[in-house]
């Protein structure tokens, strides 16, 4: 299987995850394999869970990670449900445990989902392709207002509600089952000036949007967040990569939440809450890659770390 994949900020992840020459890891988004691989590497006495709603990613990994043999254990499942999922097997509690919250080149230039305005592919961008909505569900029964909010709000689009007004229209004589199809309405919808001064295709924000909305991605990364860090041993660490504003905003919030729970006011001279701290930052603020990173995988540059470890 054509699976190819660059791996965002490894060295950076093994870095905050590592401290243990042996432990139980979680891969909570599998993808590429690229992280796994690390640590199973690096650290030669781990064993690996790893985790990905994206069949063909299993069906993959299953042929990258079997050099590893027993160590590996892998689950088709959303890390949403990773609580659930450690239940399963046994496991109450692991060293560490990494999301990538970013899409693999597969999904975007092979998986023919529909996740790329390149091509001209089916309007898919389901992950899990038993999911039961597709992108092209919501484009052609959702409401106007509802469609502006969505490109408004999880696509940050200054265009959402021409676009939205030209997608009712455009439906109502043929349905909008294509990526082109849907990219070309939205280019029509930029006035050529902004056309102009934009570095990324116009498409680009109303693609993440229906990505974001199909797989209820916001949503699933709240409850990971909610769950995820309750699994980590005392010591143990816990990494996410972010890609956008509305996914790094999440991860930041939670993770300053559990490191610093007190909700007395500023001036407060002494907590009275009873807030105490289980967890503390390994970053004061996003990690980001370096330009070498990013020369040599330009996917890259949007990537933001953040790391969590749970106080021994």
């Amino acid at each position: 299987m054509d699976f190819h994949h660059i791996s965002c900020m490894p060295d950076e992840v093994l870095a905050f995850l590592q401290g243990k020459e042996k432990g139980i890891y979680v891969d909570a988004t599998l993808g590429g394999c690229g992280h796994s691989r690390r640590i199973l590497t690096e650290v030669p006495e781990s064993h690996l869970i790893g985790i990905d709603q994206d069949p063909y990613a299993i069906a993959h990994a299953k042929e990258a990670l079997a050099p590893y043999g027993n160590r590996v254990t892998l689950v088709h499942g959303n890390f949403s449900g990773i609580g659930s999922i450690l239940n399963d097997l046994g496991i109450s509690a692991v060293d560490g445990i990494l999301a990538d919250l970013g899409l693999s080149l597969y999904q975007l230039e092979a998986s023919g989902r529909g996740f790329s305005f390149k091509g001209d592919e089916p309007l898919d961008m389901r992950m899990d392709p038993a999911s039961p909505r597709s992108a092209a569900d919501i484009v052609n029964q959702e409401k106007e207002q509802t469609l502006k909010t969505l490109f408004r709000d999880l696509g940050e689009e200054r265009f959402a509600g021409p676009i939205a007004r030209r997608i009712v229209h455009a439906r109502e004589e043929n349905p909008i089952e294509k990526t082109g199809q849907l990219a070309e309405i939205v280019r029509m919808c930029i006035p050529a000036k902004h056309r102009a001064k934009q570095k990324i295709h116009p498409a680009t924000r109303v693609f993440m949007a229906l990505r974001i909305a199909v797989n209820e991605e916001l949503e699933k990364l709240d409850f990971f967040l909610k769950e995820a860090p309750l699994r980590l041993l005392p010591g143990g660490k816990m990494v996410v990569l972010s890609f956008h504003s509305l996914e790094d905003r999440r991860v930041k919030q939670a993770f300053r939440k559990l490191a610093f729970p007190c909700t007395c006011p500023p001036d407060f001279p002494l907590c009275n809450c009873g807030g105490r701290a289980d967890f503390r930052l390994l970053t004061s603020k996003a990690v980001k890659p370096g330009e070498k990173e990013i020369l040599a995988n330009p996917m890259a540059r949007s990537t933001r770390l953040r790391a969590l470890q749970r106080l021994p």
